[in-house]
């Protein structure tokens, strides 16, 4: 695993611009996949700074996220909102944009029509980022070794990430929808370059065990040790576990 260490959140969103940019340009067959939450967003700033200075255009660059919540996708804090708020409604995506819906009458159904969407688009960059209990997309930990969902599912949320994700609903762990469409491990595993990123204290000891841990259910992002391409982009204060 390739590890950038960087001085804070700016440095951080800047650099894994960097990388997606050179990908873009550099790939036309390109899927971008996408993740959302406070540490993806100075990323997807960055991304419209550079199509507003014409140095990007996604015309041609499919996206697919990550998860959804269970929810209405009109609400402010649904996942299509936040994506749209931040990136889509801002470069020339178009309507060429995939996540699941999290209002759909069949969730089982739409778990089906999702594993379609990503297994059509290949050569895919994920963005990652890692909750403070070690889950990627919404594969959230368990001791239970036959666990992990290897492909998109519906997943109940842990306690310990509806605590944290209450920031985004006024503070209020009642508001915080309890399951969500996710993304399987092996759908990430999958992907042919994996980004992760992470800031602050709170994610330091998830990180150290995702490097550095052995391979297990109770720490999600252990098995990106089986990829073969994954730069992870730490601030300071989420690498104060690492020993370097």
């Amino acid at each position: 695993m390739n590890v950038i260490k960087v001085p804070n959140y700016y440095a951080l969103s800047e650099a894994a611009a960097c990388i997606v940019a050179s990908q873009m340009l550099e790939n036309p067959k390109l899927t971008l996949g996408l993740a959302t939450g406070s540490t993806p967003a100075g990323l997807y700033k960055e991304l419209v700074r550079l199509y507003n200075n014409g140095v990007l255009d996604f015309s041609n660059t499919p996206t697919v996220n990550l998860d959804e919540y269970v929810i209405n996708p009109e609400h402010p804090q649904s996942y299509i909102s936040f994506m749209k708020d931040h990136l889509f409604s801002h470069v020339n995506l178009e309507s060429n944009y995939h996540i699941p819906n999290g209002a759909a009458t069949d969730l089982n159904a739409e778990c089906e029509r999702y594993n379609g969407v990503v297994k059509n688009l290949p050569n895919r960059l994920q963005i990652l980022g890692i909750g403070s209990n070690g889950h990627i997309g919404f594969n959230e930990p368990s001791t239970d070794p036959d666990s992990f969902g290897y492909y998109t599912s519906l997943v109940h949320l842990a306690d310990s990430t509806i605590k944290d994700n209450a920031r985004f609903f006024d503070g209020n762990e009642d508001e915080v929808p309890t399951a969500a469409i996710s993304m399987g491990i092996k759908q990430i595993l999958d992907s042919d370059q994996i980004i992760l990123l992470a800031t602050g204290e709170h994610k330091s000891k998830a990180i150290y065990d995702a490097l550095y841990g052995k391979i297990t259910p109770t720490c999600p992002a252990s098995v990106l040790q089986l990829h073969k391409n994954v730069t992870l982009i730490v601030d300071t204060a989420a690498a104060s576990k690492l020993p370097y």
